[in-house]
């Protein structure tokens, strides 16, 4: 009987091993090592891949040790072929209208997308003949036999949907199809000495400014490289979002510390219009804005599951148990309904401290 180290894979952020079940003694042990963390659906532990913990595992397995390979399911592609002139000619008018409609760039790419990977199963038949069954097959076939994600399930619902309803000008009903039942999850969260940590990592002060103005103001990654140098209003004291998701508008928090951090910055390195700009002076890129974020997650040492919308979730609920209105939490985050809002009372942080068990009242 032996544990079995599996080999990490190039920027795998954790360290993977099967401990056997009977090795109750060695578990408990295992138990105690920093950042443990055990995979039900899997069945494996890990922990944060330093060279540390790594001997540290080591140690407390001993000699009945071997290294593997860690191999993850691999899901069929979805097929593509070159698509008949009809085809693409539907493609082209989807596109037209979504770019009417005003949807954004990136909405307009990943529905083209999904269309065309519809288009491909159906190529050769009138669209307009197609039934509401026929597509829920064809999504059902997606399921099973691709392994596409409920994200992805409803992303192709919606480009089907958008097709039939702004090009064919069928009624919204005609199409209804069945999407996946809604996951309960809630959002990840970090704690406020992790937020303290992930702020203090970066030692490029641009860097620095960034995270502080997502957390500080709740900002969503794309609020975050859109915003100009005239959208902080300092002598009001807030920050204005242009244009944030849903294409709307809104105020939100400047925080004093952060104006400060703020001049710093601009008298370093004077941008011109975007308060964040890239090398040529052009908008600093989501992509290089996670890179910041991942880097100093992992000097930092958080959370290794976080994410840029983790600082946005945090800034909501530690608002939250500061005692700042729900109300106000939403209009600064720009979500249309509070019930998107509620969901943050879910994951704040409860503990004796704060809450009496209704056994310690008896």
């Amino acid at each position: 009987m032996k544990a079995i180290l599996y080999h990490p894979k190039p920027g795998q952020a954790r360290l993977k091993f099967y401990l056997p079940f009977e090795w109750a003694e060695r578990r408990a042990l295992i138990k105690k090592v920093p950042t443990i963390c055990y995979h039900h659906t899997q069945k494996l532990w890990s922990v944060i891949h330093t060279d540390d913990l790594k001997q540290a595992i080591l140690d407390i397995l001993g000699p009945d040790v071997v290294e593997g390979e860690l191999s993850t399911p691999q899901k069929r592609p979805i097929p593509t072929k070159p698509l008949s002139d009809a085809a693409l000619a539907a493609v082209e008018d989807l596109v037209m209208q979504l770019t009417l409609r005003k949807f954004s760039h990136h909405t307009i790419a990943s529905y083209r997308s999904n269309f065309l990977q519809f288009l491909t199963y159906f190529d050769g038949k009138v669209l307009k003949e197609i039934t509401k069954r026929d597509i829920e097959a064809f999504v059902h076939l997606l399921i099973t036999k691709h392994g596409i994600s409920e994200n992805k399930q409803n992303l192709m619902i919606n480009s089907i949907k958008a097709y039939y309803e702004h090009v064919c000008g069928l009624p919204r009903e005609f199409y209804d199809i069945q999407r996946p039942k809604p996951s309960q999850t809630l959002p990840n969260v970090l704690s406020k000495s992790e937020v303290k940590r992930l702020l203090a990592a970066p030692t490029n002060l641009k860097h620095k400014a960034m995270l502080h103005t997502i957390y500080s103001a709740g900002l969503r990654s794309g609020d975050l490289i859109r915003l100009r140098i005239a959208d902080i209003r300092s002598d009001e004291g807030y920050i204005f979002i242009k244009g944030g998701k849903g294409k709307k508008d809104r105020r939100t928090v400047l925080a004093d510390r952060l104006l400060v951090l703020l001049r710093q910055y601009y008298a370093r390195y004077q941008p011109a219009y975007w308060l964040f700009e890239g090398a040529s002076g052009e908008q600093y890129t989501a992509s290089s804005l996670a890179k910041v974020f991942r880097k100093a997650a992992k000097t930092a040492q958080v959370n290794p599951w976080a994410t840029l919308h983790t600082l946005r979730h945090s800034f909501a609920t530690h608002l939250l148990e500061d005692g700042v209105n729900l109300r106000h939490i939403q209009a600064m985050l720009g979500h249309s309904s509070s019930k998107t809002t509620e969901i943050y009372t879910h994951v704040m942080g409860i503990d004796n401290k704060k809450i009496k068990s209704p056994l310690d009242m008896l």
